[in-house]
């Protein structure tokens, strides 16, 4: 028998006419965590952490509808009404969707609340990084975004009696269809179901991205905006990467590839644009932060805003 990594996942729940599914709970939690971190980087190089929660609270907004949204020209070109395609609770929910919809809010809020844009997009790429890495958490506990098979020793083994995600209900079975050591074949084969498992390699890409990030913002001079522009790049290219290994299991796709690969090359085309655009940024330094901050922190302080 090949080896493999198998665990029971655990199903969604059914609480009246709602689902309660551990995706979400922990897409939630990588949201707040996210949020937590960017909000310490920024408050500890002097800016105003106060603004950038009213930042979060238009960017989840536009992460939902992003996340849904964003994949409906696939669904249209798949030959999906437009009724479907616009359904708020069907269709496809994309990462690279939320991330795109979040962004963009960010961004409008960021020019209402006057939050300098290229440094808090910087902090904010922390925070992105750790927010992936939380969510994927969810998606290993329902054993979702299962990929092509394989006959790695890190493959998931789908064992007879699992309740995956949904998403993969054709690879389930019965203990009777089980080959020995209970794991279900892959449909159509007599070859064990062993799987890669791309949410895990999802998360561990986004944690060496967060290392990488740290590293390279103490240790490379970097320009405000630089910071962020290469997580564009990388987890564009890392998503453009993953699904090669996930083409026909669910995605909404384009042709040969998945929706999310093709947005996923497009942001790291974009990523790379940026980095060159922001060469003409001031550098990244305490002295430039004090700098930025300075009129706020004197309006604060002025006796018009403390008459007491």
């Amino acid at each position: 028998m090949l080896a493999s990594i198998s665990y029971p996942p655990i199903p969604i729940w059914d609480i009246g006419p709602l689902q309660f599914s551990l995706h979400g709970l922990f897409a939630a939690i990588g949201f707040i965590a996210g949020g937590w971190v960017a909000t310490r980087e920024l408050d500890r190089r002097g800016y105003d952490a106060l603004a950038y929660q009213s930042v979060l609270s238009w960017a989840i907004v536009g992460a939902i509808l992003g996340a849904r949204y964003f994949t409906s020209p696939a669904q249209l070109a798949g030959g999906a009404g437009l009724g479907e395609a616009l359904s708020p609770l069907g269709g496809n929910f994309s990462i690279m969707g939320g991330f795109a919809g979040g962004i963009l809010a960010a961004w409008w809020r960021m020019r209402k609340v006057g939050l300098p844009r290229h440094a808090t997009f910087d902090a904010s790429a922390y925070g992105l990084a750790v927010g992936t890495i939380v969510g994927r958490v969810g998606d290993l506990a329902i054993v979702e975004h299962l990929g092509s098979a394989t006959s790695v020793a890190w493959g998931y083994g789908i064992k007879a009696g699992y309740d995956v995600a949904p998403q993969h209900d054709g690879l389930e079975c019965a203990l009777v269809e089980a080959l020995d050591g209970g794991l279900c074949p892959i449909p159509g084969s007599t070859a064990p179901g062993i799987y890669h498992h791309v949410a895990a390699y999802d998360m561990l890409g986004a944690v060496l991205l967060l290392g990488a990030l740290f590293v390279v913002a103490r240790s490379v001079r970097l320009r405000y905006g630089q910071l962020f522009a290469l997580w564009i790049v990388w987890y564009g290219l890392q998503r453009f990467v993953l699904d090669f290994l996930r083409f026909g299991n669910g995605d909404a796709t384009i042709g040969s590839y998945t929706w999310n690969q093709l947005s996923g090359l497009g942001a790291a085309l974009l990523g790379v644009v940026l980095f060159l655009a922001y060469r003409t940024n001031s550098v990244v330094s305490p002295e430039e932060d004090k700098a930025v901050n300075l009129p706020r922190l004197l309006d604060r302080n002025s006796p018009a805003q403390n008459p007491g």
